[in-house]
């Protein structure tokens, strides 16, 4: 793999499996669409906690590691490493808040970097890659889930968030064009997705609100154009999280390959997407601390 004249050996990137839709070739390719490869030294700050990138990268951005290794720290204390062929920083350009963890160099390091602009074009020109941050996504919320709960700090009584959401208009384009998955109902108290369970749908809401806990605790609730369950149909797992009807809904499934469709020719759906999970991901990630 070629870029900017040089030979990056992404031998070591996570390969494709049933689990997992992401091929770092395809974001190699998708990154250096519209960026350039960067040198980072040993031991420098790519971008800090609660904070927009310095100095190297002023910008909210989203960055393709190239070669050598990147930790992630929360709290100044270490959450992940980033390897050869992985994305990583896509919360900030995606939510447009501050970072909720830091990056430094583990190693020397070459990176591609996008800014919100030149990511938010190539999403655009090929929405795809969307479905591929959401694995990213996905895989680092089962991991945050898992250190919570082995932390036990799932059981705290801490304030849970509201859903980014569909609007109304592409709502409502939803319902015309799934009109072969019909909306379902569910009286107030009834559970819609367990935790753990197989996922073959996932949902938008129509009307009512629905509850969304994990181990127990309510995360997140969700109105009208709210969607959950978008987690198990991405990467074929284990529901992340629970759902019970707040009150009385009427919900719109979407199947697996609907889901693949509409991110392929909505990148307002993967838009929005996108921002739902990034934004849990934010909200769990925090409270790590």
């Amino acid at each position: 793999m070629v870029a900017q004249g040089r030979r990056y050996n992404l031998h070591l990137a996570p390969k494709k499996s049933s689990m997992s839709i992401y091929d770092p070739a395809i974001a190699l390719e998708f990154f250096r669409s519209a960026g350039k490869p960067a040198a980072v030294a040993q031991g420098e700050t790519i971008f800090t906690e609660k904070q927009n990138a310095i100095p190297l990268f002023r910008k909210n951005r989203i960055f393709l590691l190239l070669k050598g290794e990147v930790e992630l720290l929360a709290a100044d204390k270490p959450i992940a490493v980033v390897r050869p062929g992985e994305v990583f920083g896509e919360l900030a350009v995606i939510t447009h808040a501050p970072r909720s963890a830091s990056a430094m160099a583990k190693t020397a390091c070459r990176v591609i970097a996008l800014d919100d602009k030149t990511f938010e074009a190539a999403l655009r020109a090929k929405p795809a890659f969307a479905l591929m941050l959401m694995s990213i996504m996905i895989r680092r919320l089962r991991e945050t889930i898992a250190r919570l709960a082995q932390g036990k700090a799932l059981s705290r009584d801490d304030a849970w968030k509201e859903a980014a959401a569909f609007d109304p208009g592409l709502l409502s384009d939803l319902a015309r064009g799934l009109a072969d998955d019909p909306p379902v109902s569910y009286r107030a108290g009834a559970s819609i997705l367990t935790q753990g369970q197989k996922g073959l749908r996932m949902y938008a809401v129509l009307e009512g609100r629905v509850a969304i806990s994990i181990e127990g605790r309510v995360v997140e609730k969700l109105g009208p154009g709210g969607v959950f369950g978008e987690a198990a149909l991405i990467n074929e797992t284990p529901r992340l999280a629970s759902a019970v009807a707040e009150a009385n809904c009427s919900l719109l499934p979407i199947s697996r390959k609907a889901f693949f469709e509409l991110i392929k020719l909505s990148p307002q759906f993967a838009d929005t997407l996108l921002t739902s999970l990034a934004q849990r991901l934010k909200f769990l990630t925090a409270r790590l601390e």
